[in-house]
């Protein structure tokens, strides 16, 4: 029936987020998925799961400074574009960005990470959502 839904239909998604961190040269900080991971050994927008009760923008501090020891200023965040997966789960990624110089990550679980050019990014096997927010990153930048 169209116009009418019912509440216990509605799915509930899976809040994630992720930051587009970019350097004085316009990298994008990038990180790979671990081993036993799902999609493991692709790169990814470094970030992770918001928890009950957490602001997306508190929840991207904590994973960040969980997984690479970069403590952000959560005001230094700007929310640029998000995506959207139906699998099994169904998940809604909230892209945010920022610009920091002098930044130094560390893999705190033991994950690579690295800094590219967005053009860079896109030869690299990326997870599919984070491929599909770049590219919307690349069309807002040109």
């Amino acid at each position: 029936m169209i116009g009418q839904v019912k509440v216990e239909d509605i799915p509930t998604f899976l809040t994630v987020v992720a930051l587009a961190l970019f350097d004085s040269e316009g990298r994008i900080l990038l990180q790979q998925r671990p081993a036993g991971k799902h999609h493991a050994g692709l790169w990814e927008f470094p970030g992770g799961k918001v928890e009950a009760g957490e602001f997306p923008r508190d929840a991207l501090v904590r994973e960040i400074e969980e997984e690479l020891a970069i403590a952000l200023d959560p005001q230094t965040l700007s929310p640029c574009h998000f995506a959207e997966d139906y699998g099994h789960t169904p998940i809604v990624l909230l892209l945010y960005t920022s610009r920091q110089a002098g930044v130094r990550p560390r893999g705190m679980d033991g994950q690579a990470w690295r800094w590219s050019l967005p053009a860079e990014a896109a030869a690299l096997p990326l997870a599919p959502m984070d491929r599909a927010l770049l590219n919307l990153l690349s069309d807002k930048a040109a």
